[in-house]
């Protein structure tokens, strides 16, 4: 509620401009009134001029076609936080995309864990469901639920547990340094090396699957394949984003370069960047900005949060992070993409809407005004006209858009 609430403080640039625009209207209408008056001596006349103001169709017609949009997108279950971002989806030219929980169906599996060193695979699936517990992942589900199903207890058996956003975890388990993430975190930066003879196990592992690496004292112990299936619609759905007159379209994840690679295939994106950190989403908006684009941001997750917040538009997912549904400006409520193509038709056709409506209250009113000083239209049918005019157009601009 309190959102719908501040929904009419965040005025788009439409809006904006034609208050303004009705605002220095005023002292037109009322100059053009005494000038008629002036210039004919004739009261009928520039009463006709004085019954017919811009001001009145600017100000009613305008904000109420947003509002009706907001609405619509309301039933289409797609809460939109104010008229400025369906102007800015309209305009979008840069579409960026998470991959885990937003191109892919935030359902991840494992499917595989592979040990290096001399401990079972279910032992290293143990200690990592002990760590991801603590990981409000999608992906550290998926581990956590595969150790339950296979009936494996994992009591808090490890010290106190370090998060490192879009990294990974790292801990201790008797005595010994735990640490469990991203290629990037675990070899680069944890320094791990994978165990002699294991190179090429480790070289062989599908690029398919999203990995997440698990190094006990600097060693690589085990690499958990997880299956996290693209959504069947994601393929499509950027195809007609292209159709819909967007220019880019970027595929942001924290996953390794082969997998990245892979996924970017199959959706068909333009750009893709892998083993990204949240401050590199947010940089990569950021510069598309200062190149003249209108950028969205499609996200799911904490560390989507600072691209969400930076975009010109942030859009998250329903099932995502609720710091991600809070910062973002629009929430998709259904588990599909297709959302987003109704988003930006819906946008498309408001700002059409707008526009005819532009055209339509300075084309009637201009009339009248000029119908009103050659004496073609009285007073009282003048004023009949425009507030009819207006009435029909405010109505007009409530029908629904689809």
């Amino acid at each position: 509620m309190t959102m719908i609430e501040e929904t009419e403080k965040l005025k788009s640039a439409s809006e904006s401009r034609a208050e303004h625009l009705a605002d220095r209207l005023v002292p037109y209408t009322l100059a053009g009134t005494v000038l008629t008056y002036l210039l004919t001596r004739n009261m009928t006349k520039a009463l006709s001029v004085l019954m017919v103001d811009f001001s009145c169709a600017l100000k009613l017609a305008m904000p109420v076609s947003v509002l009706s949009a907001i609405r619509e997108a309301g039933a289409c279950d797609i809460m939109v936080k104010g008229g400025k971002y369906m102007e800015a989806v309209a305009d979008a030219v840069t579409v960026v995309f998470d991959k885990t929980g937003t191109l892919t169906k935030a359902t991840p599996t494992v499917r595989e864990v592979i040990p290096f060193e001399k401990e079972s695979a279910d032992e290293m699936l143990r200690i990592a469901a002990c760590l991801e517990e603590h990981f409000p992942h999608s992906m550290a589900k998926a581990v956590v639920d595969a150790a339950k199903k296979k009936g494996l207890e994992h009591e808090e058996m490890h010290s106190k547990v370090r998060y490192i956003v879009a990294h990974g975890i790292a801990s201790e388990i008797d005595g010994k340094k735990v640490v469990i993430g991203s290629h990037h975190f675990v070899f680069e930066d944890e320094g791990c090396v994978i165990p002699e003879g294991g190179q090429a196990r480790f070289d062989q592992i599908s690029p398919a699957y999203s990995q997440l690496y698990l190094s006990v004292e600097g060693r690589l112990a085990a690499v958990i394949c997880i299956e996290d299936p693209l959504r069947e619609e994601a393929a499509d759905v950027l195809r007609s984003l292209k159709t819909l007159g967007i220019r880019k379209l970027v595929m942001m994840t924290g996953d390794s370069e082969k997998t990245a690679a892979a996924v970017a295939q199959q959706v068909g994106v333009d750009e893709y960047y892998s083993e990204v950190l949240p401050e590199d989403k947010a940089r990569f908006v950021e510069k598309e900005k200062a190149k003249g684009n209108v950028v969205i941001m499609v996200g799911d997750g904490i560390n989507d949060s600072p691209a969400l917040s930076a975009a010109d538009v942030g859009i998250a997912i329903s099932d995502g992070a609720e710091i991600a549904r809070e910062i973002a400006d629009i929430t998709i409520g259904s588990d599909s993409l297709k959302g987003l193509l109704t988003l930006r038709i819906l946008s498309s056709l408001l700002m059409k809407r707008i526009q005819k409506n532009y055209r339509m209250i300075v084309g009637i009113n201009g009339g009248l005004i000029a119908g009103g000083v050659t004496g073609l239209i009285p007073p009282t049918v003048s004023a009949w006209l425009h507030n009819g005019s207006t009435l029909a157009i405010t109505l007009k601009s409530m029908k629904n858009l689809l």
